[in-house]
């Protein structure tokens, strides 16, 4: 067959030679006239590239504006998606990590299970909060910097009991000067029944006498209130927590100065750092009523503490959380079935007492009896059968 020139082809013969050349350009395309990778598959059919109106390949049409070859349209909506999916899942794993990580440091070492004759549990949470004046972890520098002194052992400079209630929280302080009776109980390392005698203490002596399990045991004799869970902490773990949180504000109504705490306060609004703190809490010998007074210093100022605490800019903050977390669970010693949601209620509840949600007060009190605070049974009894009841507590200290 002679070589045939496209040029060379008869006007009546064109016709038919374009309808073969279009056929085959339709059949078969290497992509290369188009800049195409090779082997993506043409449109088929009408609108489709090759397909006529399509401007595909073999028309020598161009493409059609609303399509760029080789080129996908973003889809933000699908980013936006995927985006949130990894939020999420990222916030989710920090959150479940942190968890057990703190859960992990909770020093659950206080056995309820050892206390004995107990008061029927009630309808609100309570909790028996203990400052100790343990020195644990501290060097002879700190000692001399928080105005501590070197005592061997612990005991107890604050008590209060919490109670978490649907009517309203309540937090009551328990002077250590008061007078209580030590009943029956069974030691807490020897497992051996020490038969009660009616012998009358001050309530820290308790404490002392046989650790955390007799102080409960002591409270819920004396009070008929059921205590849930235990929370103490030492000198060290306090002022470590205050200054993780970068201290804590709070407004001082009267000034006071105590060489033995080391205080030394003006009146006002002022932020108070960890050795500030302790002295504040710890102050007695500037007041009148010296136990009664330092109560008042103390659940105002744990009321503050909880309340900057339990704030997004600290929970939300990992700069804030782990320092503030890892102080407080080196030194916070709690029973071994209190969780971190208890842990968490106990907190929010003293944050709800600071905001006005809730009552602040001493133990009611009728009297003395050779130097130490007598408590006034008809109010005690009444108060606790208001906690009992998760009723909105109306008793008042005086």
């Amino acid at each position: 067959m002679p070589h045939v020139r496209p040029g060379s082809v008869p006007p009546q013969q064109r016709q038919g030679y374009d309808d073969v050349a279009g056929h085959a350009a339709a059949s078969y395309d290497s992509g290369y006239n188009t800049g195409q990778v090779y082997g993506v598959p043409r449109g088929a059919g009408p609108g489709g590239p090759g397909g006529p109106g399509g401007g595909g390949h073999g028309t020598g049409m161009p493409p059609s504006p609303s399509y760029s070859p080789g080129a996908r349209p973003a889809d933000w909506g699908r980013r936006i998606k995927v985006g949130a999916i990894t939020v999420a899942v990222v916030l989710v794993a920090t959150t479940i990590g942190t968890y057990f990580w703190a859960d992990g440091k909770m020093r659950r070492e206080v056995d309820l299970a050892k206390v004995i004759e107990r008061p029927q549990e009630g309808d609100c949470t309570t909790y028996l909060i203990v400052g100790s004046d343990s020195r644990e972890g501290m060097t002879a520098e700190d000692k001399k910097r928080l105005h501590t002194g070197s005592a061997d052992g612990k005991r107890t400079d604050s008590m209060m009991i919490l109670a978490a209630c649907g009517s309203g929280n309540t937090m009551i302080s328990l002077p250590r000067d008061s007078d209580v009776e030590i009943p029956t109980f069974v030691g807490s390392e020897s497992g051996k029944t020490f038969k009660g005698t009616g012998r009358r203490v001050k309530l820290n002596a308790a404490y002392a006498e046989d650790g955390p399990e007799l102080l409960v045991r002591t409270v819920e004799h004396n009070t008929g209130l059921r205590i849930d869970h235990y929370a103490e902490i030492g000198f060290a773990g306090f002022a470590n927590i205050v200054d993780a949180l970068g201290g804590v504000e709070m407004t001082i109504e009267k000034g006071f100065k105590d060489k033995k705490s080391g205080a030394d306060f003006q009146a006002g609004k002022q932020t108070l750092d960890g050795e500030q703190a302790l002295a504040f809490v710890r102050t007695r010998y500037a007041f009148a009523e010296s136990d009664l007074a330092r109560t008042k210093n103390q659940q105002k100022f744990l009321a503050a503490l909880a309340s900057q605490a339990a704030t997004p800019g600290t929970v939300l903050n990992p700069f804030k959380l782990y320092p503030t977390l890892g102080a407080g669970l080196d030194t916070l010693i709690v029973d071994k079935d209190m969780s971190l949601f208890d842990l968490a209620e106990m907190f929010f509840a003293m944050k709800s007492v600071n905001g006005g949600d809730g009552t602040s007060m001493n133990m009611p009190v009728s009297g003395s009896r050779g130097g130490n605070l007598v408590w006034d049974k008809a109010k005690v009894k009444e108060l606790v059968r208001q906690i009992q009841n998760d009723e909105k507590v109306t008793v008042t200290e005086k």
